[in-house]
Order: C-alpha cells, then structure tokens, then sequence
C-alpha cells in the first residue's frame, strides 16, 4: 500500500504562485519507488478528472497538460519520496482539487482510471 498526503493548497489570484507538495509512505514504496510515475491531476466541479503533470522516477518521461504547459512543472525528490507542483501564473480556469497520484503506468499513456494510488485532494482556488 502506498500513502499519499497533499499540502499546499489554498486561495491565490491570478497571476500569483502555489506550491503543491505531495508525501509519499508505505510499506513497499522506498522500496518500488523507481517503478512509480508520480504526478497530479485535478478535477474542477462537474468535470472529469484531469491529468495536469506526470513523471517517470528518473523524469525520463514527463507529461503536462497543454493548458498548463510552460506554467506549471512537476518535480520529485526520490530520497525524501516527496513530489512538488509548482504552478506559476495561476488562471482562475486552474480553480480544482488537486489530487497527487502513484502508477505503474507511463506517463505517456496515463488516464485516471489507471492510477494505483490517490492522496485525499488539495483544493486550488484561483480568482480574477
């Protein structure tokens, strides 16, 4: 099992900077750490769930959505088993519970449904 536990949410404005951080734990994970893709979706009120950022253990894959490509960048520190989401420039539209997430799958082929491991959601509140 592996424990993933969000911080760093809250309210921001347009234009302004959040850091998203994420603690990974458990039992197997220091051990099976290099076989996770770790990053971040979002989902905003009556939408789908939404991948924003995803990395291989060595960021030899990543992934961003187009909409926040260039703003936001997904990073991770293996020794600490942490991973960040610093977001820059922040647009109300980025407004969403952010979710940490643990996969075995690439980054590249990565959808919700085949996340192994969910943290309990941050919110992210944007205004103009």
């Amino acid at each position: 099992q592996v424990r993933l536990v969000e911080s760093g949410g809250g309210l921001a404005q347009a234009g302004d900077s959040l850091r998203l951080s994420c603690a990974a734990s458990g039992r197997t994970f220091p051990t099976y750490t290099i076989l996770y893709t770790m990053g971040w979706f979002r989902r905003a009120p009556g939408e789908e769930p939404e991948l924003v950022a995803a990395a291989t253990w060595g960021s030899e894959i990543t992934r961003y959505a187009d909409s926040v490509q260039g703003r936001f960048t997904n990073s991770r520190d293996n020794a600490k088993n942490m991973v960040y989401l610093q977001m820059n420039n922040l647009k109300p539209e980025d407004t969403a519970v952010y979710y940490c997430a643990a996969t075995r799958q690439s980054p590249s082929v990565l959808t919700a449904g085949g996340v192994d491991y969910w943290g309990q959601g941050t919110q992210v509140t944007v205004s103009s």
